[in-house]
């Protein structure tokens, strides 16, 4: 059986309304995490003086990925968000200097312990 271009078209413009229905939720969820995520971030540059760079990094991936899922309801792109693409990129800060934490001297682990 052969199916009309009109039947495909249509078939296809109802799993993509399903999918934006999906992302709306997802859109929500996101929507929600990046709320907690500013507050977060607030306090961390309130007590260090100067923002996370882990925090900044993740906010800015996450916008990233709402603005993904923004472009796919509005029918502006048909690249469906993460995961069925790569999960976003941060990109370079354009704000502030992020602070940052020097790491932890790691003991060196063949050395006998000190009397």
């Amino acid at each position: 059986m052969n199916e009309s271009p009109e039947s495909a078209r249509r078939e296809s413009l109802i799993l993509r309304a399903l999918w934006m229905l999906v992302f709306l939720v997802v859109w929500q969820l996101a929507e929600l995490l990046l709320a907690g995520l500013v507050l977060v971030q607030l306090v961390y540059r309130l007590v260090y003086g100067a923002p996370s760079a882990s925090l900044m990094n993740l906010g800015d991936s996450l916008s990233q990925f709402l603005a993904q899922i923004g472009r796919f309801g509005t029918f502006h792109s048909d690249q469906k968000p993460w995961p069925f693409a790569d999960w976003p990129a941060p990109r370079a800060p354009e704000g502030e200097t992020p602070h940052s934490v020097a790491p932890a001297p790691h003991p060196v682990r063949d050395e006998a312990p000190k009397p």
